[in-house]
């Protein structure tokens, strides 16, 4: 049986009812505080009963794309001053017992590194070199044209933050990992001349340790891909990744999208490319569920994909770029699927998460199953059976990717708008090698 996703206050507060507008403001129901500060640390705040039933007048603004940032905890609840507890904390826990036991006794959030306010995305983390590889959609080029990964260096105290340029260099990076010591990158731009060299999206390799790319996969039988966003090895090989439309929205390609938004499955050993899915507005994130002990490579096994068509644009060539905006009624979803026991298709999809702010970008599955998804300021922390959210850090920059690091997986590093900061808890990574 499972615990219960809500938890019990300290203290039950006694609510006295009387013929003033009080009664209007308190419904039946609820339960005050909304927020008290739990845990080792003041940065760690509980949210009482997933703040399910607000006292009156409440609003939450939804984000109008120009000046305004929708968040949970920018709802105006004019009759419970601990909601104010929300902006300051750095871990915002829904579930007391999973929730505080995830995050351990000392928990953490460090912002590490400033960077600039364009995409960063991609973190691999190398065992071998035992540095964390990302990259940057905008920045200083050299040679001019193409964007250099970024590498933070953990053999050293405090970690260093470098640039990589790689041989031959990759134009933008936007997913990755690591299979058999190999950065397997999703390669989202697309130009005739990058500092004098043709890149179209696709899937290429590189060595951390020589420096060396080879590129895998640059077409669809001679269709551009759109973006390739973000991808997983499976144990037999195959790669999979998604399509979504980003790169034109983001001027990333000089060509519009020629393929409508989809998910596929790619077999370097053949160079066979298969479509696992074509439902989704934008597929975005795409994660595989850790391997189950005593069982076959894909018995029980769930792969997740999210879907963030709450952001997009327009994709005609004779517009140009035009960037996107959001839509906080469109999809926003993480959505699970069944591996079929051959390795080779996805079924029975559902939703699992809805984002409860902006999109679900960065997608991962923790080594115990949970979710993890990267969501505006911050990332949420979900339990994929019942779709509650158990923990929620906070960040002060808008989060697109995240990779554990280090010999035990615990470090959890975020990247994105601004900003690279480092999270200690007790949430353990796959161990990808």
């Amino acid at each position: 049986m499972k615990s219960s996703t809500a938890f019990r206050p300290a203290f039950l507060s006694v609510l006295i009812f009387t013929c003033r507008t009080t009664t209007q403001n308190l419904p039946p129901g609820v339960i005050s505080p909304l927020v008290q500060t739990c845990g080792p640390t003041s940065k760690i705040v509980c949210i009482n009963h997933y703040a399910s039933v607000m006292p009156y007048h409440f609003y939450r603004q939804a984000s109008d794309n120009a000046s305004y940032e929708d968040t949970f905890p920018k709802t105006i609840v004019g009759n419970d001053s601990s909601f104010s507890l929300l902006p300051g904390a750095d871990f915002l826990v829904f579930d007391q017992q999973r929730g505080l036991e995830m995050l351990g006794t000392a928990p953490s959030y460090e912002f590490m590194f400033a960077v600039n306010d364009a995409v960063h995305e991609a973190p691999v983390y190398s065992p071998a070199t035992n540095k964390l590889y990302l990259s940057q959609l905008r920045g200083n080029t050299s040679p001019p044209g193409f964007l250099p990964q970024l590498v933070v260096n953990l053999n050293v105290d405090p970690p260093y933050l470098g640039e990589l340029l790689s041989d031959p260099p990759i134009y933008a990076p936007n997913g990755g990992t690591i299979h058999n010591g190999l950065i397997y990158w999703g390669v989202s731009g697309g130009n005739d001349s990058i500092g004098g060299i043709e890149e179209r999206p696709g899937i290429a390799t590189l060595d951390p340790t020589t420096n060396k790319t080879v590129t895998l996969l640059n077409n669809h039988f001679g269709h551009y891909f759109n973006t390739v966003d973000d991808l997983f090895v499976a144990d037999n090989g195959d790669v999979w990744f998604t399509d979504p439309q980003y790169s034109w929205f983001n001027a990333l390609t000089d060509t519009a999208p020629q393929l409508n938004s989809a998910s596929y499955r790619f077999r370097p050993s053949t160079g066979v490319v298969t479509m696992i899915d074509d439902t989704m507005v934008q597929p975005n994130g795409i994660a595989i569920s850790p391997r189950m002990e005593n069982c076959s490579a894909t018995e029980n096994r769930k792969v997740y994909i999210s879907d963030s068509g709450a952001v997009t644009g327009t994709i005609l060539q004779s517009l140009g770029s035009h960037g996107t905006g959001f839509n906080s009624t469109g999809k926003r979803t993480v959505y699970a699927f069944d591996l079929t026991s051959d390795g080779n298709h996805i079924i029975n999809r559902r939703p699992v998460w809805f984002a409860q702010d902006f999109i679900p970008d960065g997608l991962k599955v923790a080594r115990n199953g949970w979710i993890v998804a990267g969501t505006g300021t911050g990332v949420d922390v979900v339990d994929p059976d019942d779709g509650a959210l158990i923990v929620r850090i906070q960040t002060n920059f808008t989060v697109q990717n995240f990779a554990w690091t280090g010999t035990d997986y615990m470090d959890f590093w975020l990247m994105g708008n601004s900003g690279i900061a480092r999270v200690k808890w007790n949430l353990q990574g796959q161990e990808l090698k």
